[in-house]
């Protein structure tokens, strides 16, 4: 899920570390790092869904050739969340992941992982959490749109309302490694402190970018 790196309408959380161009500028990097770092993940098709609608063409000029972009449509991010897997399942695939586009480039393992454990003939969920308390990737092989009903999103509880909903459900889960998205200074921080080498290796422009710019 990606929205268009345009300046004022990305990562305004970053403000006033970053102005309003530089947050772009990284939303972007961070952005094509990872649609270009998932293209060697050969077991996946790959979308990029996208808002706003009217920037099909800047999201298709971004996105490698293996990718099919379509608009995000829906409310809320729970709404945008339910209608982009249900779009997937749509084009005829059972096994469906969402991941967010502001994080450095998640390690392929994870991903491969997070299919194998959607391979099971019972429903399940994957979930990928973040060290804010939310979550950067979910997957699920059979619908369950209650999941996103009635959720509040963007605070440190969104990982431990979603997995306490799938108890009460009886669905089952399982969580993948943690992981990070960019929000805030500190976050920056964490990028430059990324010591992996497949990891740096994945985020050549990410990594440009943050080593000549300032933090205010």
């Amino acid at each position: 899920m990606a929205k268009a790196p345009v300046a004022g309408l990305v990562k305004t959380r970053l403000m006033p570390a970053l102005d309003e161009k530089q947050a772009a500028e990284l939303y972007r990097a961070l952005l094509m790092d990872q649609l270009e770092h998932l293209t060697a993940l050969s077991i996946a098709d790959l979308y990029v869904a996208f808002t706003p609608g009217e920037a099909i063409q800047m999201i298709e000029n971004l996105a490698p050739a293996r990718y099919h972009c379509f608009a995000q449509s829906g409310g809320d991010l729970g709404d945008r969340m339910q209608e982009v897997l249900a779009e997937l399942r749509r084009h005829g695939h059972r096994n469906t992941i969402v991941l967010g586009s502001d994080l450095p480039p998640v390690p392929l393992t994870a991903l491969q992982e997070a299919f194998n454990r959607l391979s099971a003939d019972r429903k399940r969920v994957v979930l990928g959490p973040t060290q804010d308390g939310g979550y950067y990737l979910i997957g699920m092989n059979q619908p369950i749109p209650e999941l996103f009903r009635g959720m509040s999103w963007s605070h440190q509880r969104v990982l431990a309302d979603t997995t306490e909903k799938l108890r009460q459900l009886g669905i089952d889960f399982c969580l993948l490694l943690e992981w990070f998205d960019v929000d805030t200074a500190e976050d920056i921080d964490r990028l430059r402190a990324i010591r992996d080498p497949l990891t740096r290796a994945a985020m050549k422009r990410t990594l440009a970018f943050v080593e000549q710019i300032v933090v205010r």
